[in-house]
């Protein structure tokens, strides 16, 4: 579903600092800034429960928010969250305003289907390996996806898709900061197939020039002459 829109309830804070921040996290409650459109930055202030369930759901990092700040509501976009490096405690919280005339650039989670009937794994039984998660689009708000579906059913073991490959729905573009195809998906051969191993031993090749320096320090250490 596109453009879906989740409410976000704040209020304005009033005090600034370390020690304010502190104080704001020891009561349930999570500091934060909303910025951008032109407009100064606003402190901000939430419930810690309500943003720490709403950042476990995907979509909330990918939607546009609608953000009720003391009655008052505007869109805006996730940007930035941190958490306790050790607690399940979000500790701050970004959200830049959005401008619906305006294009926004953001990242997207990828979504893969058809893996498990893919030839590379049904037919070869190789594995997946997802080189992206997700990927930054440029949009207008109304076309933001929560996330892009890539279909791999006809994948082929040894074989990648590359982001030109991709299907991005209408509106919606990559943004590859100078890449020119990233590779999103690859088909990887199993540990042990066919000719991993023809060469050598182990993976590993002996030339004869090698089996001949191991012949002659043999000799040597079995005849060398004693003093």
């Amino acid at each position: 579903m596109q453009g879906t829109v989740t409410v976000v309830k704040a209020e304005n804070r009033g005090t600034i600092g370390t020690s304010a921040s502190k104080k704001l996290r020891r009561i349930g409650k999570v500091p934060g800034v909303v910025y951008g459109s032109n407009s100064k930055p606003i402190l901000i202030q939430l419930d810690h429960n309500q943003i720490a369930m709403s950042l476990d759901v995907e979509a909330f990092h990918s939607s546009i928010l609608d953000l009720d700040l003391d009655g008052k509501s505007e869109k805006v976009l996730l940007r930035e969250y941190q958490m306790h490096p050790y607690k399940r405690q979000v500790t701050h919280i970004d959200f830049q305003r959005v401008d619906e005339k305006k294009k926004i650039h953001t990242n997207v989670p990828l979504h893969f289907i058809g893996e498990e009937d893919c030839p590379a794994v049904k037919m070869a039984g190789g594995t997946i390996s997802h080189i992206l998660n997700d990927i930054e689009i440029t949009c207008l708000p109304k076309n933001l996806p929560e996330f892009i579906e890539i279909d791999i059913s006809e994948l082929e073991i040894g074989n990648s898709m590359h982001v030109s490959q991709l299907k991005f729905p209408s509106g919606v573009e990559p943004v590859l900061h100078g890449q020119d195809d990233p590779v999103v998906v690859t088909a990887v051969k199993p540990k042990g197939s066919a000719g991993d191993d023809e060469d050598g031993v182990d993976g590993k090749m002996v030339s004869s020039d090698e089996g001949d320096d191991s012949s002659e320090k043999s000799t040597d250490s079995d005849g060398g002459s004693s003093s």
